[in-house]
């Protein structure tokens, strides 16, 4: 057995708040952060809409990124630096005491949210993939292996598991974690539309986004960030550290199919959650929770769903799954870290946040959590996401309990 791993700190920036707690509540009221895009013109488009960050984050941010640095970054590098430098506020670090040769830094990034939409001044530090773990090691002199994780949706949740494994195995103390994405802009628009699968339901952009309904239509580009701080028990305890949650496992997978389609009837997702719940030490009856990656898509949902069935048996039914991806878009690379975050949150409040804009599909009959969320204790939950490539990752978190 290796040291536990447990979350001491994590924050989030998306389209519902610049914080976990307004994200949060948010999420929980049931409330849609998708919009009409405001980021560049949009009229030559299939796609009108998008889930951005609220028009406060420009001033959000300028408190802890200004000057010189702020310009160097391109906007998704700046969303994550921005949401860690609050996360590490958060955690009551005293940086002074740590040995930072076991500090390591691991992100999952696809992109840094540079385009042609902003000025090409800093060009390289701008389009250079690691800029955001670069950058948060110099702001905290970590000097750990600071690197980032490139999967598609999954990257984030795959760098919270290489996070977990440097502490499990005692070559790191503290991992700072997790994703951001911004790909609201021209080429991403266009090259989702270009294989059909954005959502193009312009005159409702609140109900776009439909996880599992019989409706859906394709997924809605969302923007974000999701950082945690992860470290062994051990020297959370020393340090006097507030213990959110564990993780107890997980599971990285590749299907080896199709480069944008997942395996049929979900094989590929099952073998996922099956071996990440075996990893763990668990059965599939002890998960209270599942937080899908439910994309809105016809192929994700209907294959998670069998995916679930498949792994679950009879306690599928029994099992509450939702998506808040219905509220927020599809954040891309960092998805698996919000989501994760969210997972955390429904653990420690006991609420369970809802699937919105569902309209039962006859083929998916699972409980999707709709449209109101659910208060229910929720001891261990598994998070999903599943990207392109055949990138597969489940994450097991549980309440923790000394």
């Amino acid at each position: 057995m290796g040291r536990r791993v447990v979350v001491t700190a994590c924050n989030m920036i998306t389209p519902l708040g610049l914080d976990i707690e307004s994200s949060w509540n948010n999420m929980v009221a049931g409330k849609s952060g998708v919009k009409k895009i405001s980021l560049f013109d949009y009229s030559s488009y299939q796609t009108h809409i998008a889930g951005e960050l609220p028009p406060s984050f420009e001033d959000y941010a300028s408190k802890y990124c200004k000057g010189r640095r702020s310009r160097q970054m391109a906007r998704g590098t700046r969303i994550g630096y921005v949401c860690t430098k609050a996360t590490v506020e958060s955690a009551s670090l005293n940086l002074n005491s740590l040995d930072r040769s076991r500090c390591a830094v691991i992100f999952g990034i696809v992109e840094t949210g540079h385009s042609r939409i902003y000025t090409d001044d800093y060009w390289i530090l701008k389009t250079m993939p690691h800029a955001l773990s670069a950058w948060v090691s110099l702001e905290y002199c970590l000097e750990g292996p600071n690197f980032i994780v490139s999967s598609a949706c999954a990257s984030s949740a795959f760098a919270i598991a290489h996070g977990y494994n440097l502490i499990q195995s005692n070559q790191s103390d503290l991992v700072i974690t997790g994703g951001a994405s911004s790909i609201v802009n021209p080429e991403h628009i266009q090259g989702f539309n270009d294989i059909f699968a954005l959502s193009s339901l312009n005159e409702e952009p609140e109900r776009a986004c439909r996880p599992f309904s019989i409706n859906r239509n394709g997924f809605v580009i969302g923007e974000g960030a999701g950082v945690l701080i992860l470290e062994s028990e051990e020297h959370a305890v020393n340090r006097g550290a507030e213990i959110l949650a564990e993780f107890c496992g997980y599971a990285l997978t590749s299907e080896t199919y199709n480069i944008m389609a997942p395996m049929k009837d979900g094989e590929g997702m099952a073998k996922t959650m099956a071996y990440a719940i075996r990893n763990a030490n668990l059965e599939p009856n002890q998960i209270d929770y599942i937080n899908a990656h439910g994309t809105s898509t016809p192929l994700n949902d209907r294959y998670e769903t069998f995916a679930v069935k498949s792994v679950f048996g009879d306690s599928a039914y029994r099992t509450p799954i939702s998506s808040i991806k219905s509220m927020i878009g599809h954040t891309g690379g960092a998805c698996g870290a919000i989501e994760a975050i969210t997972t955390i949150q429904s653990i420690r409040k006991g609420i369970i946040p809802p699937t919105i804009n569902y309209s039962p599909d006859p083929a998916l009959d699972l409980d999707y959590v709709p449209d109101k969320a659910r208060f229910r204790d929720v001891n261990i939950a598994i998070s999903n996401s599943f990207g392109f490539g055949g990138c597969n990752a489940t994450l097991v978190i549980a309440k923790y309990n000394p």
